[in-house]
């Protein structure tokens, strides 16, 4: 550690690395994160509209942080071509993974790609055919079960009754 992210640390900023540093006790409570913070914009917005902007801004970027942490980190080539055929493949299996965390719900509708990934979709089973019926087996006593189960259900149950109008 150096002296400048030393002096940083002791001044309660963010570590160079991104983790954030311990808050003094008084700065606890404030803001979102437990931190103070402050908006400066150039926009003619209300202090809630300015808001609104910027977390549609952070999720934004979530996604990109997402894309670039999976799929973009691995570009398959130099060609213009090939990369932006990886590029749709991509962000077409990130709008996959989202819709797929939208009907779980709960807890998943939240959770980062990487973490649906490793919970719901490598998930080890074995598909097994009985009687022209597809059984799926799922690890004993599997944490996210429900999760699955909820997505299984959605997925070959029946479709939603319309709404009468």
């Amino acid at each position: 550690m150096n002296q400048m992210e030393s002096r940083m640390l002791r001044n309660g900023h963010v570590r160079f690395g991104g983790r954030p540093a311990e808050t003094h006790p008084r700065q606890r409570g404030q803001g979102a994160a437990g931190r103070p913070f402050t908006t400066i914009s150039d926009q003619t917005l209300d202090t809630a509209a300015a808001d609104r902007v910027h977390r549609g801004h952070a999720v934004i970027e979530q996604v990109n942080a997402e894309l670039k942490a999976g799929p973009l980190a691995h570009m398959p080539s130099g060609k213009f071509q090939a990369n932006a055929a990886w590029l749709v493949a991509a962000v077409i299996a990130h709008n996959l993974i989202r819709a797929t965390a939208a009907v779980i719900g709960g807890t998943m509708a939240r959770a980062r790609a990487l973490t649906l990934r490793s919970r719901i979709i490598s998930t080890p089973a074995r598909i097994a055919h009985r009687a022209r019926r597809l059984i799926l087996h799922l690890p004993t006593e599997w944490k996210w079960a429900k999760a699955f189960d909820k997505l299984w259900a959605a997925a070959l149950g029946p479709p939603p009754a319309a709404a009468s109008t």
